[in-house]
């Protein structure tokens, strides 16, 4: 019988080999890949989010975590390709221009490729025409900005009115060390989130 609570526990300890064993093993027992990633990836992922938020553990932990998980996506993605399953949402993740720091960026990606988003990077010091045009490429759903520094978040407001003027449906996301909600008021952002737990759920209530 597949051991979902097992992939979950594996995931949560970051046990590549055993996350990619188990997914594998329910797979070949002729689970849906949809109840595997759900109830065995998704399941611990959504734990690791939270104790990230609570300060339980920290960015090394969520770290390797994340990598158990994509052990178990390079399984169930072709599995899920085949059988039609729809991805939650599209999100595109970049970090504005100017600013090369990603860390934030690259665990709010993790944790949404994690409970079932298609995640498009675009990386660092990604203009406004690169995001705004990418996201009419792939009708994405969300758009996620990130930014450390308080030079380059003045960037944010750029792609946010760009975005407007071409008609660009996706909602916006804001986060990084310097903002705050009254500033993701003023420049016109969807949502803000202070950490990547919270952008997380936030993201994931657009879906």
């Amino acid at each position: 019988m597949a051991d979902f609570k097992g992939i979950a526990e594996a995931l949560i300890e970051g046990n590549a080999g055993k996350v990619k064993d188990l997914v594998q093993g329910a797979a070949d027992e002729g689970e849906g890949p949809q109840k595997i990633l759900d109830e065995g990836l998704i399941a611990g992922m959504e734990v690791v989010g939270v104790r990230f938020k609570n300060c339980e553990i920290y960015v090394p932990e969520v770290l390797v975590s994340a990598r158990a998980m994509h052990a178990g996506m390079d399984i169930l993605e072709p599995l899920l390709a085949a059988s039609g399953a729809k991805a939650r949402g599209v999100f595109i993740v970049g970090t504005v221009k100017g600013d090369l720091h990603d860390i934030g960026k690259n665990l709010v990606a993790m944790m949404l490729t994690g409970t079932g988003w298609k995640v498009v990077d675009l990386g660092v010091d990604v203009d406004a025409e690169k995001f705004v045009q990418t996201a009419l490429d792939v009708d994405a759903d969300v758009i996620g900005l990130s930014a450390l520094l308080t030079t380059t978040m003045v960037n944010m407001k750029s792609v946010i009115e760009l975005a407007k003027n071409k008609d660009c449906k996706a909602k916006i996301v804001v986060g990084g060390a310097p903002l705050t909600q009254s500033y993701a008021d003023e420049i016109g952002a969807d949502g803000y989130a202070p950490d990547a737990a919270t952008a997380s759920e936030i993201i994931s209530s657009m879906g």
